[in-house]
């Protein structure tokens, strides 16, 4: 099925001689440290400390006889898609709808019971993620845009869902500073094995946006802000005690990592332990990292990114301390959507990770060794922005188009 071609890895090539395509790593030996994470969680470098340098490669394969079927169609700007135990799925539209497909037909009428969301520029209604034991206690997880356009944060939300509606529906967490304008609300979600919920938040925002008269995105390198973090929270909402920064002076408990962007693609893969995340870049410098607790990302301090005006954000692509990317995209795929297949349906997937882009409008499938290093990167077209991908629990893999009549797509062989 796969006919990827294995890019070739052409080391210390400067940022900007890169085809419209992709980026590649190389494999360093002098490592900044990478120390074990706790618990069940794998750090970055798994058994070996290695140090991760993004480069540049030429044009990426595009994958053959990937069969596309449309399953429902008409979705406003759909966002994220989860699996009830029937099979039937609930599917989030950004303007603050949550839909439901039964017996593989769309509901014309909206799940009720959704309070009102922030529906701005990239706010609305996000992501959503079934409870682990959903089953039981009937728990569906929400991330959403809430405040105004001039003091507006990421929220996570949960409520019980019976079937035909949602009640009570209980914050559980908010950013702890406001920010202006409708950008960058992060908020994929990621269950751990212990029942622990990751969130991902944005930075807030691209210049000229502020925060305490500094430009917001510096905030990433703030321990007292949530902006540009990933956060670790129990299902009720509370802070794990094994939190990496819950007794550290002057730092949020709730943070797991720091010094991100935007993430809108995260995934937690059960068999080697893993946290990955996708993160828009500003201009290019796109990045699929590893993600380990406590760690920082470098967002704004390291980047491939550039201005949009094209000035330069950093010189520095790499410092130690600071967690180098797998992989980089140059120009942008702006990666939206991730998931790790662990189907039985296509054996010859097994552990491969397919991310969405929303601006190149395809699923870029990639490759990793059991270093967590990518190998091989190809490219499936579907021809609109890919907000998700998600593998659905009868081993195929699905797609939400980003669109006001946005399509959930299965993806499946010849």
């Amino acid at each position: 099925m796969s006919c990827a071609a294995s890019p070739q890895v052409q080391p210390n090539r400067p940022l900007g001689d890169a085809s419209p395509s992709t980026s590649v790593p190389s494999v360093s030996a002098d490592a900044p440290d990478e120390a074990p994470a706790s618990d069940d969680i794998a750090a970055a470098g798994d058994d070996e400390n290695i140090n991760i340098t993004p480069v540049q490669s030429g044009a990426i394969a595009q994958q053959q006889g990937i069969q596309q079927t449309t399953v429902a169609q008409n979705l406003e700007h759909p966002w994220g898609i989860a699996w009830l135990p029937n099979g039937d799925m609930l599917v989030t539209e950004r303007p603050g709808r949550l839909r439901i497909v039964r017996n593989g037909t769309l509901d014309p009428a909206p799940i009720p019971g959704v309070p009102p969301v922030l529906a701005v520029g990239q706010g609305g209604l996000l992501d959503i993620s079934l409870h682990p034991q959903f089953a039981e206690n009937r728990w569906v997880y929400f991330t959403y845009a809430h405040g105004a356009v001039d003091a507006n944060q990421t929220r996570v939300a949960r409520a019980q869902f019976d079937g035909d509606r949602l009640t009570n529906w209980t914050v559980l967490f908010e950013v702890n500073r406001t920010k202006t304008q409708g950008q960058h609300f992060g908020s994929r979600l990621a269950w751990l094995p212990d029942n622990t919920l990751l969130v991902s938040i944005g930075d807030g925002g691209n210049p000229p946006v502020q925060l305490d008269g500094d430009l917001i995105r510096n905030q990433a390198q703030n321990l007292n802000v949530h902006l540009g973090k990933i956060v670790r929270l129990n299902d009720d909402g509370s802070i794990p005690a094994d939190n990496p920064f819950v007794n550290r002076a002057n730092a949020e408990p709730s943070i797991w990592s720091y010094g991100h962007r935007n993430i809108q693609g995260l995934a937690f893969d059960p068999v080697k332990q893993r946290v990955w995340s996708t993160e828009h870049g500003s201009r290019g410098g796109d990045e699929l990292n590893l993600i380990a607790p406590g760690k920082n990302y470098g967002w704004p301090v390291v980047t491939f990114s550039r201005e949009y005006s094209g000035g330069v954000i950093s010189s520095e692509r790499s410092r130690p301390g600071m967690v180098d990317p797998r992989l980089v995209w140059t120009p942008a795929t702006a990666p939206s959507g991730l998931a790790i297949y662990r189907g039985d349906r296509f054996p010859e997937w097994q552990g491969q990770l397919f991310s969405g882009g929303l601006v190149t409008q395809d699923v870029r499938q990639i490759e990793v060794d059991d270093l967590g290093r990518v190998t091989r990167e190809s490219s499936i077209p579907i021809g609109q922005r890919v907000r998700d991908v998600r593998q659905g629990p009868d081993g195929f893999l699905y797609v939400l188009t980003d669109a006001p009549n946005g399509r959930l797509i299965r993806l499946s062989g010849s």
